[in-house]
């Protein structure tokens, strides 16, 4: 079998996540969970940038368009979108597909902490 890009890198992030989940459960805002998974990536040993702007960029301009802000980027490799609503939405698949190609980054993972048990999408660009 394969090994997934940046695999080792997405395992330990989940592992936080499903860590937080865990002590938290569903019904906090956004934010709170974003403050426990920096604990908890932190604790993991996890490089990681939370609420940076990132340049987003066109085609194959090398010069940026604009900027965004991402929830995390973790290692200089992940793209991490937080969410903590009841269901995931195509629009939130969408957001992350865009962000990883906007950012140019390859791999992205979208978290959901707002359902009774973690729900997470990995996405590779």
């Amino acid at each position: 079998m394969a090994e997934l890009k940046h695999g080792d890198i997405t395992k330990k992030i989940l592992g936080a996540a499903f860590e937080v989940h865990k002590f938290l459960g569903n019904g906090f805002q956004e934010v709170i969970y974003q403050r426990a998974l920096a604990y908890e990536l932190d604790r993991a040993g996890l490089a990681f940038a939370r609420e940076i702007w990132q340049d987003i960029y066109y085609k194959d301009l090398h010069k940026p368009i604009g900027r965004r802000r991402a929830d995390f980027v973790v290692e200089g490799v992940v793209l991490v979108e937080l969410k903590a609503v009841k269901e995931i939405e195509a629009a939130h698949w969408a957001q992350v597909l865009n962000y990883l190609q906007a950012y140019r980054l390859e791999v992205g993972l979208l978290l959901n902490f707002g359902s009774k048990s973690l729900t997470y999408k990995r996405f590779v660009r």
